[in-house]
């Protein structure tokens, strides 16, 4: 028994310690995201912007920027319009991962509409520097916040799934960095500000935890009305 209640008191300290770190992580998205739009609209600050394009052009040349056009492509739109719908086709395959594919395909095209949606609340031109030829708008960042959602998602299921801790960790750090070397590049290429991709990260985050919340919920009432059905049926019997 008091085993038994070392164990539940364990189990309860882990949980606690997850939603307090969860609570953090969204409260400084928030704030983050706070900060980047009052620095942009209200104060009209551009130091940071000017400081990173500067750092970028420090270490330009041909091979490097080959390699950042490289990492953004890894959240274009050609990429996310194919990318998502491999991974859902095959969590489909098996049973336990199901809902991992609904939560992968619901919040890549939730989080791509929010995004549209927001650039043309915000109207920010892109940089007239860019190295490439972007249409749209520039805050937030799609490539961020799309990719934040998408990779972060990649991130979570990893952590719930991946059993082997050498692997997981082998997994989310390789994630992690490539959605940072993603970020950067839309940095370096010019095709955004350093606020619009740190706006773009910290919405990202926001909307998966969001969206993660949501689908949880549904994912509870869902079985429990299954299991409801099912007692139904083996009364009826």
């Amino acid at each position: 028994m008091k085993s038994l209640t070392k164990q539940l008191l364990k189990l309860l300290a882990l949980l606690s310690a997850e939603v307090v770190l969860v609570g953090l992580l969204f409260f400084a998205c928030v704030v983050v995201f706070s900060f980047m739009a009052h620095e942009v609209f209200i104060q009209q600050d551009t130091d940071l912007d000017n400081a990173l394009f500067e750092y970028a052009a420090t270490h330009r040349s041909a091979e490097m920027t080959r390699l950042m056009r490289f990492f953004s492509f890894f959240a274009s739109a050609d990429y996310l319009l194919v990318a998502p719908a491999l991974i859902v086709l095959v969590m489909a395959w098996f049973q336990h991962m199901r809902w991992y594919a609904l939560k992968v395909l619901v919040i890549a095209f939730t989080s791509t509409m929010l995004n549209q949606l927001l650039k043309r609340l915000f109207e920010r031109p892109r940089p007239v520097t860019a190295m490439l030829e972007q249409s749209g708008l520039s805050f937030p960042s799609g490539h961020a916040m799309i990719g934040g959602s998408f990779y972060g998602l990649l991130i979570y299921i990893v952590w719930r799934e991946v059993k082997h801790p050498f692997w997981r960790w082998c997994w989310v750090l390789l994630l992690t960095v490539l959605l940072l070397l993603i970020g950067y590049s839309r940095i370096y290429l010019n095709v955004h500000y350093a606020t619009d991709v740190l706006a773009g990260y910290a919405l990202g985050i926001i909307w998966l935890l969001l969206a993660i919340y949501f689908m949880k919920k549904l994912e509870r009432w869902y079985f429990g009305r299954s299991e409801n059905s099912a007692r139904r049926e083996l009364g009826n019997l």
